[in-house]
């Protein structure tokens, strides 16, 4: 296989330092690793793409096809062209930082270019962004973070799931406190499934702005419970009988963060041990969905994104469960600076819109919080949040570590 970008005999390595963009595409047909920065480079080395796609039994004209198009797509729209890397030096320029969804990225940034084309029509001001796949970490984004304290050296929105990155003392936390940041969606409510007492996602203090979640369900695998009841909710999930049971997504960091403050909050400190004790094994959702094809070592329960549930067969032994009280959210958080709220606001709206809204929901089951975008979701379906109350009375980053802390030394990987 010859491809423009690259040979079958390439390694991993080579072709995802190459064309970093390619590196979802190999964590989305399983190659974990791959997503993972320390073993990238050990496991990426020893593996030419041509073995990777026989041993995962991969068509490679096909999956050839597949990366040739990710990386033609994403040169020609410039996501990865020195001249669409936020310039922070330019004043008459609107910056867009963070993560987005694997499953949704693309159309996501192909709805975005259109916004900018019409936004350029209209306005002296130009838009530049970088919005990388959540798989590649924050690293990237967080190493600018930590000696920045000018916060006009800030991008002017940010975009991101999950708590370690908006609510770090040494990150965000520094700026939020400083009352830079400001809630501009205009959204005078919430979609009815996250603007109620039990479930209330609107910032009271005005700084933030949510306009998605990421939920976590479990998938279970009937042939695995040997006489044990289907666990229905996350208290069922940490009771003895599921020990070594269980598949995590802690590559996931955004949504394992979630589950655990979730699980301290609600349960206490015994209950993140317990989780840990269940753990069987780390695996990325895409290979939780084929889990029951493993030899030796299938989860009973593997827990993963509500997307991913998708992905599996309506004939087969796994069966996905949306939990009784609740599956945990990893909210898509967004931070807008005040002071450009006038050339800011029609772009904060357009990232609150329906038609970005609908992507999100739609194409990649993230519900979306726009009040007007259907979720396509029961309304029995109940969610886990942690609440801005407990947010803004925690140190949210220290409460992390003391959680990731408790579950690695319960499991014996510490």
């Amino acid at each position: 296989m010859i491809k423009e970008y690259f040979n079958s005999d390439d390694t991993l390595f080579d072709i995802t330092e190459k064309y970093p963009e390619t590196i979802p595409v190999f964590v989305s047909k399983g190659f974990p690793q791959i997503g993972d920065e320390s073993k990238r480079g050990k496991f990426g080395k020893t593996l030419t793409l041509e073995n990777a796609l026989l041993f995962k039994k991969i068509n490679p004209e096909t999956f050839g096809d597949l990366l040739s198009d990710t990386i033609s797509g994403e040169r020609e729209k410039g996501f990865l062209d020195a001249d669409s890397k936020v310039d922070k030096e330019k004043d008459d320029t609107l910056k867009v930082e963070g993560l987005l969804p694997c499953p949704v990225r693309i159309p996501l940034t192909e709805s975005l270019e259109s916004f900018i084309e019409d936004y350029k029509k209209k306005n002296n001001y130009e838009i530049q962004y970088e919005l990388k796949a959540a798989s590649m970490g924050l690293d990237w984004l967080t190493d600018s973070l930590v000696n920045e304290e000018n916060d006009k050296n800030l991008s002017d929105l940010f975009i991101s799931a999950g708590f370690d990155l908006f609510f770090d003392e040494k990150l965000f936390g520094k700026f939020k406190k400083k009352g830079i940041f400001k809630d501009m969606t205009g959204m005078s409510r919430l979609n009815l499934m996250f603007d109620n007492e039990d479930i209330d996602l609107k910032d009271p203090r005005g700084h933030y702005s949510v306009i998605s979640v990421v939920p976590a369900v479990f998938l279970i695998n009937k042939n695995e419970l040997n006489g044990r009841k289907m666990p229905e909710s996350w208290e069922d999930l940490l009771s003895p009988e599921f020990e070594k049971s269980v598949s995590l997504p802690i590559g996931d960091f955004d949504l394992f963060n979630a589950i655990l403050l979730n699980i301290y909050k609600k349960y206490g400190e015994e209950a993140v041990i317990k989780l840990g004790k269940s753990l069987l094994e780390s695996m990325h959702p895409s290979e939780m969905v084929k889990s029951e094809r493993k030899k030796i070592d299938r989860p009973t329960v593997t827990i993963m994104p509500y997307f991913f549930t998708k992905m599996t067969k309506g004939d087969g032994p796994m069966v996905a469960v949306w939990p009784k009280d609740g599956a945990i959210i990893s909210p898509i958080f967004m931070l807008s600076k005040t002071e450009k709220g006038d050339k800011l606001k029609s772009l904060v709206e357009f990232f609150a819109s329906v038609e970005v809204g609908e992507i999100l929901s739609h194409r990649g089951l993230f519900p979306s919080t726009n009040p007007d975008v259907d979720n396509r979701i029961p309304e029995d379906n109940k969610f886990m949040w942690i609440g801005w109350d407990y947010i803004y009375s925690n140190d949210i980053a220290g409460l992390l570590k003391k959680c990731e802390d408790l579950f690695h030394n319960s499991t014996g990987e510490a």
